[in-house]
Formats: C-alpha cells, structure tokens, sequence
C-alpha cells in the first residue's frame, strides 16, 4: 500500500484519528452537532446533495459532481471509503484535497475535537466518521464551492452527514447490507435510509423494491418532501457497450440528449445514471439553472469512478469491482453475462468480517469458473480459510487460498489458457491494494489510472 501521505506531521495526526475507528459506530448526532457548532458550523454554508442507499450512491455522487464541475460550478465531493489515501474523501472540484490543506484542516479540527470531548455535556468520544466528516464540511466552507455532494457513510438517519439540509436528498437502492446496525428487514433498513429526508426537500429515489419503496413514500409524505422516482422521470436506454463504456440515449420531460458513451459497465449504471439526472434536474429546477445538452454529455462522458467494474488490463480481460454484498454481487454477475457471455470467469476475491460470504458467493457461483481467496488487510477482513470455505459450500468448484501477487499471476495464466476473464471483487480495502500497486504516486482521482 503506499503511505497514507509523505509529511510526517500530517500522518502522525492520521494516525491518531484512526485510532478513533476503536470507538465503533454510535448512533445519534449530539456528538457531530457539537463539533460543527465549535468550528462554526461550516455545514450551514452548503448548498448540498445528499446520497444515501444501499449499493450505487458512491456512482451516483461521482456522476452528479462531474456535470456539475462540467456546468462550470465549483464542487465539492465528500465519500468514503477511501481506496488508497485518506484524501481521497474529500475532494474539490474534481481532485483529493493536498496534504497542505489536510494538515491545515487537522490543525484546526482535531483540537476542536478534543475541546468538545471535554465538556460534560457531550455522551462520548468523537469517532473517525464524526472527526472526518466534520473535516470536509470545513474545507468545502474554506473552499467556497458550489455545490457539495455529500455521501452518507452508513444508513441515514444516524449518520454524521445527516445533519444538513439539502437542497435535494437522492436515496439509491435499498437491500440487505449492515443489518446488525440497520435492521434486519427491507423495511428497517429503507426507513434508516429514509432518514435523510428533509422538511419540504424533494427526494429522488431509485428504491425498486415494493416494501422498501412504500416506507421511503411515507416518510416523504411526512416530511411534505415531494417524492421523484428515477425511473420514472428518466428514460436510459443502452444503444450498445464495449470493455470501454456504454452507449447510451438519455430522456426526460424537459430534455432528449444526444447519444452519449458512458465509461462505467453494467446494467445498474444506467439506474445509477438515471439517479443522477434526476435529481440534478431537481435541482436545476430549484435554482433556475439551464444547462445546454454539451454539459450533461461532457459530465457523464468523464465521470470516473474506480473500482466499479473498472478494467485494468484488456488480454486478458482483467476488472476491478469493490463489490462486497449479496446485492452487488447480483449486479456483477447481470454485468458480466452481458459483457461476456460465454467466457469463464476466474475470480480473485478478499472479504471483510461482517459481510454475507456465502450470499456474496452465490450469486457468483453460475458464472465463476474458478477462485482465488486472497487476505485483506483490514482489522475487519475475514480469515481466508473462512473465506473459501463458505465459497465452497455455496457451490463454487475450484478453489484456492493465496495472495494476491500469486492470485493475479496464476488468473492471468488460466485466462490466456481458458479464454477467460480474470474479476477481483469482495472489497474497497482489496480494490485499494491492487490501485496501489498501479497507480504509483499519483492522485487516483486524476482520471489516469
């Protein structure tokens, strides 16, 4: 992996917040509101999206920034995980913030932090999402952007992003991920996300499921939050696709842009597409913008996103996709039907603790040929052994532990032989290791990678 940044100052300073992760997920706000309200309360000054949703809200942010950066406004992006530095959370205007700017950032929050532990009124310690996401809401104030993307980490209604009030709130498909802190139903989980939803703010949704659609509409209905679904307000159809992208055509009511060629794969990047039209046509709406067609087509044709179905070699077909759930692994399969229907696929694959191995496997096992279960480094990855065993039992035939270095060598050789196609998959903190190896010193999110 390479070093989280190269001044010792600034990474003595991670290191502590990092630490913070010990403190676990805690539910409520208090803790994030006090912070903001110390350091001024930076989120007051945003023009805001909020994203949350079970798989895809990471596409939909990165869609909606690049035609926002591409109408000209200045943007600011706040996701997470990171794949290889901590920078990559916060990001303006289309890059990582600097290691200048986030050991200015460092400086001014963490002492902050530390201020707030302090009072008696305050329930507990300020963790690494709370300190992180009050990081970025500071640098977009400082920053003066436009308009800040804003992704939620997990869930909604407690998350440490939930404390704006943006100007329209997008809820991506619901399913089963982070039950044991979300719930362990659709609907539990639907109204964790649902949280989000603002006073009189429209929602966008793309929420397919019935059970989980019907909590999301009520929730809107009570916040008087008019509800827009995506699929019914946006029209993507697919003219064609390549290792490449999409070729897609893209209607509304107000709108019938020129073909475009979108560079993310797979069918649920046309419902992510959708999204993200949807809800920036909101906003136009709320703010009076027009945008010529150039814009929509030049945002969407440069958007990137790694680690979603993103090919890195191309003989043999060799792709990096950071799904980790039961979900995603459903729209990895559809992607990988459609792109290459009769190629065998060898699957290189590293999980997490808290994850469903087996329902990840199963939806992979009618395709995967082949697997090579290799360690993440994580305090949260799954033992190996647990790993294949549970590929195993869900039916997956040959299958190996390794390492990656290994993984990658013998998948390549086996492909070249079987005419197959090598797919990395199970983890962003596996996907971030194989960036790191390629990428070098260079700013993953310069497009070049």
């Amino acid at each position: 992996m390479l070093p989280m940044t190269n001044d010792p100052t600034v990474a003595a300073a991670l290191e502590r917040m990092y630490r913070r992760t010990t403190h676990g997920i805690r539910p409520g706000l208090e803790m994030i509101r006090a912070l903001l309200a110390e350091i001024g309360h930076p989120e007051n000054d945003l023009v805001c999206l909020h994203v949350a949703g079970t798989n895809g809200k990471g596409s939909v942010c990165a869609m909606m920034e690049s035609v926002l950066r591409a109408a000209g406004l200045r943007t600011g992006l706040y996701t997470s995980p990171h794949l290889v530095r901590f920078n990559e959370r916060i990001r303006v205007h289309g890059r990582s913030i600097s290691d200048v700017d986030l050991a200015r950032l460092l400086e001014y929050v963490e002492p902050a932090t530390e201020r707030v532990e302090k009072m008696s009124a305050t329930p507990r310690p300020c963790t690494f999402f709370e300190m992180t996401t009050a990081m970025a809401f500071e640098q977009f104030r400082r920053e003066k952007v436009a308009v800040a993307v804003i992704e939620t980490g997990m869930g909604g209604r407690w998350d440490a992003t939930n404390v704006v009030t943006p100007a329209v709130a997008v809820i991506c498909d619901v399913d089963y991920d982070h039950m044991q802190y979300l719930g362990q139903t659709l609907e539990a989980i639907a109204a964790e996300k649902a949280g989000i939803i603002k006073s009189g703010r429209p929602v966008v949704t793309g929420v397919r499921r019935v059970e989980a659609l019907a909590v999301i509409a009520d929730e809107a209905r009570r916040q008087g939050a008019v509800l827009i679904r995506a699929e019914e307000a946006v029209s993507v159809r697919r003219l064609g696709q390549d290792w490449r992208g999409q070729r897609i055509h893209i209607e509304t009511a107000s709108r019938r842009l020129p073909p475009l060629y979108l560079p993310l794969l797979g069918g649920h990047q046309l419902r992510n597409v959708a999204i993200a039209v949807a809800a920036l046509e909101c906003l136009c709406d709320i703010a009076g913008l027009e945008w010529p067609d150039e814009v929509w087509k030049r945002g969407l044709e440069t958007v990137y996103w790694p680690a979603r179905l993103q090919v890195l070699n191309e003989r043999p077909v060799t792709l990096l996709d950071g799904g980790h759930n039961p979900h995603a692994a459903r729209a990895l399969a559809e992607a990988l039907r459609e792109l290459a229907p009769r190629a065998p696929v060898g699957l290189i694959a590293g999980l997490v603790s808290d994850k469903d191995h087996a329902g990840f496997f199963r939806e992979l096992t009618p395709i995967v040929a082949c697997a090579w279960i290799v360690p993440v480094y994580s305090e949260r990855a799954a033992v190996p052994s647990d790993v294949a065993a549970a590929a195993r039992a869900a039916g997956l035939g040959k299958v190996e532990e390794s390492d990656l270095p290994t993984a990658w060598s013998e998948s390549r050789i086996w492909a070249e032989r079987a005419g197959g196609i090598v797919c990395i998959a199970g983890s962003l903190f596996l996907a971030g290791e194989v960036l790191a190896f390629r990428m070098g010193d260079r700013d993953l999110y310069d497009g070049s990678v």
